[in-house]
């Protein structure tokens, strides 16, 4: 706790790791903590908050590690538990802090409570932690019910007895590999109070939940009626029971001291949404203390659908309690989605892939522009890694190479994933782009998921030594926003303003101005530039371009 009741994730910016492709110091051509480690410096210049690790628990890897076959132990591909805890301490010397993914919907099927649930009969207490159910039609040879996973496919597989016949059928609303817990046995919550207990020894500052809104399940597991939307309520998702499991995860985070480093504990949920409204019950005092905010994601390229999005928002929450973002592990790389000119779906990737390099400059501004309407907006704000470098999507990843399920799931239909997740670069050239470390002997593994040719364009390096490269706009502004703590805090008041014009004012004398129409627009009375995510002349505001005003 600090000044006035503040807590340091309220406008805490925070960046996401995903371990696997930030940086390799085994030159195995895949990242690990030792990596993240020695780039913690770069981390703490850039001017973040906290890291956020997606998962580096041990995993097969059917759904890049968010299948977790050991929820209090470390992946031996990404490191050991004495890397973690002095990723830790190192972090802490610079005043970063260590948010963690918490997995809980599903384990991997090769955890050893699925592995003993396949072992043991129908009806038994191994099987209970989990949602097995007897198939429907002569035999049981259909699925219980209808409802399909996430990455494709039918989300029931089936499974062979013991005595080789086949049997029951398991859940898994995402990939095989990933059978769902059954949270009304209380095996399973015992399980992962002791799992939150575990890193939150270890000094990690808060927890991020993995489909925080969709633990539970209706028990009579009803088929799906009609068309239904994937993130609204239903008979698996937002669930009224989530909200007393939250209650008693926050009396865990809050047992902890609040006084000295980390802070007060935070937890943020992964919580997808059909609209604003269906958060509010997950920001009822005494549950988690964030959730995600993700209407940054959906909107078009356009003043209105942005200020739309913002309010939608802001009418459910502050953004304290709801963090924002442009970007994350999910979903295309902002400067690529920002090519077109219509609002994310989940087609848009395919999209993406038809359309090649075409509009990347278009899309490389837009990035520049976004990142300053995020970091202007009040509360908390969450970067993925590689959106400082404005890295796009990569497309062209060639098949024989994806991981992601839902291509294998979809037979190719959807790229899936694999496109945000490629290694960052750090540095102009060689093996990985500098993403894994060389003796300048042996040379380094090919990094897991390949990169394209051009990398090196937006690698570390180079762009340091570019004053006008968007690092170092990110660099910029996250000294001012620091600068300025009340950037982080309070609310925003919306500025009249022309057509394509964003602009809103932040206290004391502050204001955005971003222009996301086709021609220059005139901005707001102010005493100087602050910031400029491009070029800004007497002419007015360009295209495509974002300020940050001192009124």
């Amino acid at each position: 706790m600090s000044d006035g009741g503040h807590v340091w994730w309220e406008d805490a910016v925070v960046y996401e790791v995903y371990p696997r492709s930030f940086a390799d110091e085994n030159s195995d051509g895949v990242g690990d903590l030792p990596g993240l480690r020695s780039r913690l410096d770069y981390l703490a210049d850039l001017g973040v908050d906290a890291i956020w690790l997606t998962p580096f628990y041990p995993s097969p890897l059917a759904d890049g590690g968010y299948d977790v076959s050991d929820y209090c132990a470390v992946d031996p591909l990404l490191g050991t538990m004495a890397d973690f805890d002095h990723l830790v301490k190192d972090g802490a010397a610079l005043r970063i802090r260590v948010i963690v993914d918490l997995v809980p919907n599903h384990c991997s099927s090769a955890h050893p409570l699925f592995r003993a649930a396949l072992a043991a009969p129908p009806g038994s207490p191994e099987r209970a932690r989990f949602i097995f159910r007897d198939g429907r039609g002569p035999g049981g040879e259909l699925p219980p019910n209808n409802w399909e996973s996430q990455f494709g496919g039918s989300a029931w597989t089936r499974v062979t007895e013991a005595d080789g016949h086949p049997g029951q059928w398991y859940l898994h609303l995402y990939d095989s590999g990933q059978p769902d817990w059954d949270w009304r046995n209380p095996d399973v919550p015992a399980l992962f109070e002791d799992v939150i207990g575990f890193w939150l020894d270890r000094g990690v500052a808060g927890l991020r939940v993995d489909v925080a809104h969709g633990i539970y399940k209706d028990p009579d597991l009803p088929d799906i009626v009609g068309t239904h939307p994937l993130n609204a309520p239903s008979p698996y998702r937002h669930r009224p029971e989530l909200h007393a499991l939250f209650r008693t995860w926050r009396a865990i985070l809050d047992s902890y001291p609040a006084d000295g480093f980390p802070g007060a504990r935070t937890a943020v949920g992964e919580v997808w949404y059909d609209r604003p409204e269906t958060l509010m019950p997950y920001l009822a005092p005494g549950g988690l203390p964030q959730v995600f905010n993700f209407q940054l994601l959906l909107p078009a390229w356009r003043a209105a659908a942005f200020r739309g999005a913002i309010d939608s928002a802001l009418a459910v929450t502050s953004g304290s309690r709801a963090p924002w973002l442009i970007g994350n592990h999910d979903v295309p790389r902002p400067a690529s989605r920002y090519r077109l000119d219509e609002g994310f779906t989940p087609q848009m990737i395919s999209r993406l892939v038809a359309l090649g390099d075409r509009n990347a400059e278009t899309g490389a501004r837009r990035a520049r522009a976004a990142a300053l309407v995020l970091l202007a907006l009040p509360g908390s704000a969450y970067i993925y890694q590689g959106e400082e470098l404005g890295l796009p999507e990569v497309t062209d990843i060639p098949a024989a190479a994806r991981q992601d399920p839902t291509f294998r799931r979809t037979h190719g239909e959807s790229p899936g994933r694999d496109g945000c997740r490629v290694p960052i670069p750090w540095a102009p050239s060689g093996t990985g782009f500098g993403f894994s470390r060389t003796d300048g002997v042996s040379r380094p593994a090919d990094p897991w998921l390949p990169e394209p040719a051009d990398w090196g364009r937006y690698c570390v390096e180079s762009q340091l030594a570019d004053e006008q490269s968007i690092l170092n706009l990110y660099r910029a502004a996250l000294r001012l926003r620091r600068a300025h703590p009340a950037l982080g805090r309070g609310t925003l008041r919306w500025l009249d303003s022309g057509p394509g014009l964003l602009c809103l004012a932040r206290e004391p004398g502050f204001v955005l101005a971003a222009n996301l129409g086709t021609a220059p627009a005139p901005m707001p009375a102010h005493r100087e530039i602050l910031l400029a995510s491009g070029p800004v002349t007497g002419g007015g505001l360009p295209p495509d371009t974002a300020a940050w005003l001192a009124a």
